[in-house]
């Protein structure tokens, strides 16, 4: 967790609990808290932990978090974003340019910034980034995954 960060945050709001998240179809959730939001752009932020299970065995030494949870985490961003303006029940749909750069170990966080550039049909096209935030916001944030993605309605 970073106190700093969250310290400044006047205004943001917990996710635990909330209509967004409650509505996910994961048994998890990634994300932490929103920061920022807007109907097309939602910031929110992933604290990495060392008590998370899945850190024991990725990787034993080198403890990260895994690519597929930065995804994820902006998945469930865009899907609170969704979720906000009425469209529920929304999944993956495909994901493009999919990058990833540094690593986000325990104690470090992972923010990420989603923003909505297109809907077409009930499909909504997404450019998400997200970047290592270090403790006490020291340093420049690093990319640690960038890419586009597109949710669509979940097929009953």
């Amino acid at each position: 967790m970073i106190p700093t960060l969250v310290a400044n945050l006047a205004g943001s709001r917990r996710l635990r609990g909330s209509k967004c998240c409650r509505k996910a179809a994961m048994k998890f959730e990634l994300i932490d808290q929103i920061l920022e939001t807007s109907p097309d752009r939602v910031v929110a932020i992933k604290n990495v932990s060392s008590a998370e299970e899945y850190l024991a065995d990725h990787f034993p030494s080198f403890p990260v978090l895994p690519g597929v949870f930065m995804l994820e985490s902006m998945l469930q961003a865009a899907r609170c974003l969704l979720s906000e303006q009425g469209c529920d029940h929304m999944m993956l749909g495909e994901v493009r340019a999919l990058r990833y750069g540094t690593f986000v170990r325990p104690g470090e966080t992972l923010k990420v910034d989603v923003q909505l550039q297109k809907s077409v049909d009930g499909i909504f096209t997404f450019k998400g980034n997200g970047y290592r935030v270090l403790p006490g916001d020291l340093g420049d944030p690093a990319t640690a995954v960038s890419g586009r993605f597109t949710m669509r309605p979940a097929k009953p």
